[in-house]
């Protein structure tokens, strides 16, 4: 069960953009090997699922926040709230189901480069470390959740966010082919649903892979897309690499979807 509870509301302020920013490039991503999912509600509320952790050390990986503005990047219009049409459900079913061979073909063709945060869906932000670690960019994006899909003791956590008025979901995954994403699937799904409905929502992790998983997942499960179809919306908007693990677990997904629609 899932508890998002907002800590001490802030101030927002108003919407700026800032200039785009360098490409991203996919890298690999070495993690610990269990996964744990974590909730976070006020500082004196806390549900901890995670599996045991090694000992605290400094990270490589931990967080910064950068003094130069966050690249963004937006094709939305801000004045509208409603989800672009792809097409009817009949059309969506006639959507092939690709092997994974042939959706990394897919993915690393386009466009393959993202800034530090790319609006992929109206109000839903893909993005990365950077903007999560810098409150001011997230105050002018009015950011009101984050989904962070590297969440771990080094890289920041809910209490970083104190006092934004940020609900924050962190999922222990790992950029691991051998990993397995699908049991977050449905739970991240709502949690962005949820921030949809309420504000807008950050889904990032350290580069590519793991939130991109996510929003896939999200639009495949709450927006009826064939996986195919949901790479596409994606990529139109930032570069994305899922790991050829996730991708396996995005065509069960997809499989079980088309079955459960056709009964």
């Amino acid at each position: 069960m899932f508890i998002h509870q907002p800590f001490s509301s802030g101030s927002g302020s108003s919407r700026k953009t800032w200039p785009t920013g360098s490409a991203c490039h996919p890298r690999s991503e070495q993690g610990k090997p269990q996964p744990s999912l974590r909730t976070v509600g006020g500082s004196s509320s806390r549900r901890d699922l995670q599996a045991p952790r090694r000992p605290s050390r400094p990270h490589r990986y931990a967080l910064w926040v950068s003094a130069a503005p966050m690249a963004f990047l937006s094709r939305f219009s801000r004045n509208g709230t409603r989800s672009p049409s792809r097409g009817s459900r009949e059309e969506r079913s006639n959507h092939p189901i690709l092997s994974v061979f042939e959706l990394e073909r897919l993915l690393y063709t386009g466009k393959t480069a993202c800034n530090h945060a790319d609006e992929v869906w109206p109000g839903l932000y893909l993005g990365d470390q950077d903007i999560a670690a810098n409150r001011r960019e997230l105050a002018h994006l009015r950011i009101t959740h984050i989904l962070n899909a590297s969440h771990s003791k080094w890289r920041g956590g809910a209490e970083y966010y104190e006092g934004t008025g940020i609900r924050y979901l962190g999922i222990e995954a790992h950029d691991s082919p051998s990993f397995d994403m699908s049991p977050y699937f449905y739970p991240a799904a709502d949690f962005i649903h949820q921030a949809l409905n309420e504000g807008r929502i950050l889904v990032h992790c350290a580069v590519v892979s793991r939130s991109a998983t996510l929003v896939l997942a999200y639009l495949m499960i709450r927006h009826h897309m064939p996986l195919v179809e949901a790479i596409k919306t994606v990529k139109d908007h930032r570069g994305i690499i899922p790991n050829r693990g996730f991708l396996r677990q995005l065509v069960a997904l997809d499989n079980a979807l088309r079955l459960k629609r056709s009964s």
